[in-house]
């Protein structure tokens, strides 16, 4: 288990904090905050999550007492159960009081079923989903308390520091545009920075999903100036998902938009950074945004949020397209914005083309962007446009997204025709991708609950997307969604609240007529456009929660240092476990076949990879050049002995290795033979 690094590093933290502050006025606080630090990486390791394709389940008590490793995990968890219990009963004084309004026990109740309902992933036993979900929701309640106790034994001198530190890093609640400033910069590099050094170290800079190939092998031969590939002398030597072969061409299927911007970074020899970089855009793009909508302090806060939000961080790392079609859509919304306000019909292009190009990325968000803007340019959530500016924005919408007619058009000979649900209902079926509801839904993923798609089973959906937001969003011990619904519960909601919940709620309802999930590879992926709603109303939430402790003659320092304990707590904690437990070769993906090629100059050869499509050929593949008679190392698929005889024929003239993969090797690739004589193999 790689994450037991995780758990080592957790207890040295813990270990650290506590004797740092042992003799000082922070001693108290501090024991309690290495508390919860110790108990949320305890807490970690009885996770199942690993570099297997499915969504994350607590094992539950009885499994983990038999394990001898996950046994001592459990009695960790045990024992901050029992300190977290000792410590509110000696609150007990201090409590009973507070609990005497209805209306304060009701919120807390509904924050904690808001998190709680969503605690863990449903399972196909719902006798064994009860169970989880129940152990899940008392260890979240049981962390929330911990660092209530933290909270609360924060010093009084020492809050007023605090204080200070806070004002001096979130300014003052200021009115107004916020402009880009040296805290949105330094923010911008902190994701980018940190997203591209877990893309080398973590994700190796190499694609893990099957998605990601076809990604980089379009991005490849855009770069190269192709349109398409010439087809591969032997078709099923060559086979990658979502890669259609003609007769004459050979060509991925997906939307043009994302690896027409991946081309750029796959020009300059680093692919991998483009999404790192598009990261800390989105950082800038957030901020500006935010600064029309609230107080700069909110702004603020909610941009922090993102630099230590788990799920914008690794969601930047990949190869994905999610993160480009975020930029789009905080282009689009802060055009919207700004042409309201200045009445600048140049915003409203800008609109236009974020929308325009988000469809050319992923088609039902664009479609989700361009009917939010459409809404907030005629008027509802604001001031309606100028003529001028709804013209704009239509016309950059209709000029960006029609790109992909001729796109079309090149590929499948149609120019209205989809390659993508051409492929899918060619190989998958017919109306196996389509939207909506129907017993011919599905591609068969193992991700899918049940064949076909029915309402039933979008809600199943939702709950997996659900428990894959409140863990990903932030990473906190306590759920991520609570200050969400103590603020949605507190009837507390302004105007931008409401614009921001009609957001999500605009991608939720969206995404139910459609069979798929995204599955459990980087949380609730298909939902990622809900992510700056998300920080945008915790960091509403936190004012709200300040603003009651305010009013009861509490300190409302102490809110915004429990919220920071909890963001600590899934630096120290949550990162390094998902880097290191889930996302390490995940999916047996690997880059060894690079290094095998180097450490015995494999050259012009062929080189024979057995094992299955995915993942023992897929990784290797996407190292193949664009032109497969190129005088490079050429991986092809041993798939059979019928396969391995057309290969060896049409490349007879170069020596053989033959590669076992990691479903072979249970590790990294292994060599098989080599170099042979091309020529019968037995």
């Amino acid at each position: 288990m790689n994450g037991c690094f995780a758990l080592g590093l957790a207890l040295a933290a813990a270990t650290l904090l506590a004797g740092w502050t042992a003799f000082t006025q922070w001693a108290r606080s501090g024991r309690w905050l290495a508390l919860a630090l110790a108990g949320q990486a305890a807490a970690l390791q009885l996770v199942d999550a690993g570099i297997r394709i499915h969504y994350q389940h607590y094992r539950l008590p009885a499994e983990a007492a038999a394990d001898p490793v996950l046994r001592w995990m459990l009695l960790a968890v045990g024992l901050q159960i029992v300190l977290v219990a000792c410590g509110l009963f000696r609150r007990r004084d201090a409590i009973l009081p507070w609990c005497r309004s209805r209306r304060r026990v009701a919120l807390v109740a509904a924050g904690i079923a808001a998190c709680g309902c969503v605690a863990a992933a449903v399972s196909r036993d719902p006798r064994f989903y009860v169970a989880e979900v129940s152990l899940a929701a008392f260890i979240e309640l049981v962390n929330a308390v911990n660092i209530l106790l933290f909270a609360w034994g924060l010093p009084a001198s020492g809050l007023k520091r605090l204080a200070r530190w806070f004002d001096f890093v979130l300014g003052g609640v200021w009115p107004g545009p916020t402009a880009v400033d040296r805290f949105a910069l330094l923010a911008a590099l902190w994701v980018t920075t940190v997203s591209a050094l877990l893309a080398w170290f973590v994700y190796q800079h190499h694609p893990h999903i099957a998605d990601e190939v076809v990604y980089l092998y379009h991005a490849r031969y855009f770069a190269a100036g192709e349109l398409v590939m010439p087809p591969p002398p032997v078709q099923k030597a060559f086979e990658v998902d979502l890669m259609e072969y003609r007769p004459d061409k050979w060509y991925a299927v997906p939307p043009m938009g994302w690896p027409a911007v991946l081309a750029i970074g796959a020009a300059l020899g680093v692919p991998w950074l483009v999404n790192p970089i598009l990261a800390g855009l989105n950082i800038l793009l957030s901020y500006l945004l935010l600064g029309e909508l609230y107080p700069r302090r909110i702004a603020r806060v909610g941009v922090l949020l993102l630099c230590l939000s788990p799920w914008h961080v690794f969601m930047a790392m990949n190869y994905l397209t999610h993160t480009l079609t975020m930029t789009c859509a905080l282009a689009a919304f802060l055009g919207v914005i700004r042409a309201r306000r200045t009445g600048s019909a140049g915003w409203a292009w800008i609109a236009g083309a974020g929308v325009g190009v988000g469809s050319l990325i992923r088609p039902l968000e664009g479609l989700i962007v361009g009917a939010l803007t459409a809404a907030w340019a005629i008027g509802i959530g604001g001031k309606r446009l100028k003529f001028s500016g709804l013209a704009a924005l239509a016309a950059a919408t209709v000029l960006t997204g029609a790109l992909t007619l001729p796109y079309n058009k090149a590929l499948v000979g149609q120019a209205t025709a989809s390659p993508i649900m051409r492929y899918t209902d060619e190989h998958y079926g017919h109306n196996s991708n389509a939207y909506g509801f129907g017993p011919d839904r599905g591609l068969g993923w193992a991700t899918d609950a049940y064949p076909g798609h029915t309402p039933f089973e979008s809600l199943i959906n939702d709950e997996l997307n659900g428990s894959s937001l409140n863990v990903e969003l932030f990473g906190w011990s306590t759920g991520s969604l609570a200050l969400m619904a103590l603020l949605i519960f507190s009837r507390g909601l302004r105007r931008a609240d409401y614009l921001m919940l009609a957001a999500i709620l605009a991608v939720v309802i969206a995404y139910m007529p459609y069979w798929g999930n995204g599955g459990g590879d980087f949380g609730a992926r298909y939902w990622y456009l809900v992510l700056l709603p998300c920080a945008a109303l915790t960091a509403r939430g936190l004012e709200w929660l300040e603003s009651r402790l305010s009013l009861s003659d509490g300190n409302p320092v102490r809110a915004t240092a429990a919220i920071a304990a909890l963001c600590t707590l899934a630096l120290v904690n949550y990162f390094p476990w998902r880097s290191l437990d889930k996302y390490y070769h995940y999916l047996r993906m690997r880059p060894d076949v690079q290094d095998l090629a180097r450490t015995h100059g494999f050259g012009r050869s062929l080189v024979l990879i057995r094992g299955e499509r995915f993942p023992d050929y897929a990784s290797a593949a996407i190292y193949n050049p664009i032109d497969l008679k190129a005088a490079t190392p050429v991986y092809a698929w041993d798939r059979n002995p019928a396969v391995r005889a057309e290969v060896l024929r049409v490349y007879a003239d170069r020596p053989v290795w033959i590669l076992e993969g990691p479903s072979i090797t249970g590790a990294g690739y292994r060599i098989a033979a080599g170099p042979l004589n091309a020529g019968p193999r037995p």
